[in-house]
This record gives structure tokens, sequence and C-alpha cells, in this order.
């Protein structure tokens, strides 16, 4: 059977859920990552930087913008030894301004993804995928990029059956 890892970006605090600013105490894509671990198994790795992001959610999503426009690679607090044990790549994030936060590109571009097939999985308020699994088809051009999904952000906590049913139609 193959080995899985689950990494994934999630925001704590303040996120815009149907319509309005809330402050979640887990974030979104932390919550499906424990729901796909439930379902598959795997190894779940917290994708976080060196430097917070800004509490206020508007001013969070003004950097992320800023930091999508410059190409910016935050630093990560920690970094697996490597990945060669994995087979398969869960790889979550939230969707901001259509693709990934960049912290997501610097863990990716720490290691060597031949080979490895990467199911990514979103949160969003709908915008569903984004542009994310093209983006991800650029910067790791020799994974095996699956479609992966998304789901609602006001709705993770509510996914478990969802996101299981999901995640298993990766895994054969």
């Amino acid at each position: 059977m193959a080995k899985i890892l689950i990494a994934y970006y999630s925001r704590k605090g303040q996120n815009y859920v149907s319509g309005a600013i809330k402050n979640l105490s887990k974030g979104n894509t932390e919550i499906v990552a424990e729901f796909i671990q439930k379902s598959v198994g795997g190894d779940l790795f917290e994708i976080d930087t060196v430097k917070n992001y800004p509490e206020d959610y508007t001013e969070c999503t003004e950097v992320a913008k800023v930091e999508i426009q410059q190409k910016a690679r935050p630093e990560l607090k920690k970094y697996l030894d490597g990945i060669d044990e994995y087979d398969t790549i869960f790889l979550g994030y939230p969707i901001w301004w259509s693709v990934p936060p960049m912290a997501v590109a610097t863990f990716l571009e720490h290691y060597d993804f031949a080979g490895k097939k990467i199911i990514p999985f979103a949160t969003h308020e709908g915008s569903g995928m984004g542009g994310s699994v093209n983006w991800l088809k650029k910067i790791c051009s020799s994974a095996k990029i699956e479609s992966g999904f998304a789901i609602r952000g006001a709705s993770a906590k509510n996914s478990e059956s969802e996101v299981s049913a999901q995640a298993k139609k990766f895994i054969r």
C-alpha cells in the first residue's frame, strides 16, 4: 500500500465565512486534512510560515496579493526530513486570489516530487479550486497532479463524509 502524506497550509483566526468575517479556532483546511487522515490514513504535516500573516483578514488578503504578484517564497518554520517514503501526497490549502498561499510554493520547491502523485484539496468560499491545479502543474511538473477536490470553508466542519468519499476516490 502507498505511503500517504497530508501536507497543508491553514489559516486560524479571522476568515471569510459565508459572507462575514469570523474568528476560527482551527483553520478550515486543517479540519479537512484531519478528515482525510481519518479516512485514508497517512502522516499530517502543517506548512507554517516563520512570519505570521496579519491577524486582520483584509490585511492578510492584501499581503497575500502582494506575495503572489512578487512570486514571494515565505520562509517556513520547519520541513520534513524528506519525502522519499511517500508515494501519494494530499496537498491542502485555502484559495487566495485563485491560487494557494505562497508558503505552499516554498514547501513544494524544497523537495523533488518526480513520480509522486499529488492530490490537491482546497477550501474556499465560492471559487472552487480556482487556478490552483494549473499553478501546481507548473511548480511540480515532474509529479502527477490529480484534479483534486474543493470544500467550501463554511462547510468544512460538517464535511467529513464528503471529504472521506473524495479522498478514497484517489487511493487505489
